[in-house]
């Protein structure tokens, strides 16, 4: 069950959309990562990859999500962000740019 700061009210999980689920488990997962840390003083998650799951958010929801990786990131951890959805990648300042070419696929990083 999750609650809905809409209705006001639990709802099953099931009834959450892509994008719902998506921003579901990213806090999720956030806040893990922050208990984790914690309760026990010897472990430090400096380092977080997300695959994806970016599609499925409307614009808004994207720059939210986008903001919250990005005051993280501030925070002296390391966000990846494994993504193919445009919009996202203009909004990301150092990328590392996986591409195919003719004789199989590479790398290069685009720093701003």
């Amino acid at each position: 069950m999750v609650y809905s700061t809409v209705t006001g009210k639990e709802r099953e999980v099931r009834t959450l959309s892509g994008g719902e689920s998506f921003m579901a488990a990213l806090s999720l997962a956030l806040g893990m990562a922050d208990q984790i840390q914690e309760s026990s003083a010897a472990i430090h998650l400096d380092v977080m990859f997300i695959d994806e799951g970016f599609g499925s958010l409307d614009d808004h929801s994207r720059e939210q999500a986008v903001k919250v990786l990005q005051q993280m990131a501030g925070s002296s951890r390391l966000i990846g962000i494994i993504s193919h959805v445009t919009e996202l990648k203009q909004e990301i300042e150092d990328q590392l740019i996986v591409a195919k070419g003719e004789e199989g696929s590479y790398v290069r990083w685009q720093i701003s």
